[in-house]
């Protein structure tokens, strides 16, 4: 089976590893036919044309950086950040094998059988965020009145952005993509104009925590797809180092594992390897990796600048407040 770990202690760029991965899965792919591993392939090559032909990132990043201006306008007395990164490779190659895995799994304890190929690639052509951005908001202490609390302040005014966000973005060549969520509660808050466009993780909030607006949208100047989400400093704290973090991480692993127990080993290749190629890059020891512009300490200490686990940084903004008098200007 090939499998990216075997291209991760050469000493080779990203690109190259890519290369190298993408002609010999693809080899393989032929000899056995291998839809999925064909699939695979071309997913592959999205990151890889992103990272070698990322001249549009610069368009588009003017365009997001639009919103920002138009933020720091209308809420000086906000703090936020603009983010934005393209998925790395191994976090890349994580999705694309654990939906796999995850999907086999559902259908066989639906319907006690295997999806058709047919059916598994038509769930694996919905990656829509290779590429994404993050806001983040707060509200600086000094800029709360007598009374007023900044968790209520700051989620009046994050709902208040995401009803701004997708006419903006329209403007200048972004298409929102409907969330495609059916059954999930629409906060209030929203417009219903723009709401079904959100993935609403405040008002339904994940069984660890997990709090964001998510919203996918066609660039048809770059032709590729982009997520934009929207949190409070709050949220992304408990979603970046807080129990969501790894409360997710642990729920995970104990979901595969129940998955891996429940299909038997040999019964259904896509399964078989999918799940293999996901549990060896759980168990990296990041360390001992060897690829250019990329070192660790250990699977915390890590100093990537290649885009390989942490993901390639597009741009950042942050407007940290006028400081000021009570009066907003």
């Amino acid at each position: 089976m090939i499998k990216l770990n075997d291209y991760l202690y050469s000493g080779d760029t990203v690109l190259k590893i890519l290369y190298k991965y993408i002609d010999d899965l693809r080899e393989s792919a032929r000899e056995t036919h291998n839809q999925i591993d064909l699939m695979h392939c071309n997913f592959l090559i999205q990151i890889t044309e992103l990272l070698e032909h990322n001249d549009f990132l610069t368009s588009q990043s003017q365009r997001i950086r639009d919103f920002y201006k138009y933020m720091a306008n209308e809420y000086p007395y906000l703090a936020f950040t603009f983010k934005g990164r393209i998925k790395s490779l191994i976090r890349a190659e994580e999705k694309f094998n654990g939906y796999i895995v995850e999907y086999i799994y559902n259908y066989y304890k639906e319907h006690g059988m295997y999806p058709s190929v047919l059916e598994l690639k038509n769930k694996l052509n919905c990656f829509r965020d290779l590429i994404a951005y993050r806001i983040v908001i707060s509200m600086p202490t000094c800029h709360l009145k007598r009374g007023q609390d900044r968790e209520t302040e700051e989620m009046k005014y994050l709902y208040e952005i995401a009803n701004h966000l997708p006419e903006f973005l329209e403007e200048r060549g972004f298409s929102a993509e409907l969330s495609g969520i059916t059954g999930g509660k629409i906060s209030s808050r929203l417009r219903p104009s723009v709401g079904p466009y959100y993935r609403d993780y405040i008002t339904n909030a994940s069984p660890y925590g997990y709090q964001s607006l998510h919203i996918t949208f066609y660039d048809s100047s770059a032709r590729c797809y982009i997520e934009v989400q929207l949190r409070t400093k709050g949220m992304d704290d408990y979603a970046e180092i807080g129990p969501a973090n790894h409360l997710g991480y642990e729920k995970r692993q104990e979901n595969e594992r129940a998955r891996r127990s429940a299909i038997p080993v040999g019964e259904c290749v896509y399964f078989d390897e999918a799940y293999e190629r996901g549990l060896l890059l759980q168990q990296l020891e990041l360390a001992k990796l060897d690829v250019n512009m990329f070192s660790a300490v250990d699977n915390s200490l890590i100093n990537d600048g290649c885009g390989l686990y942490r993901g390639r940084l597009i741009l950042p903004y942050e407007h940290l407040s006028r400081f000021q008098n009570d009066l907003i200007d």
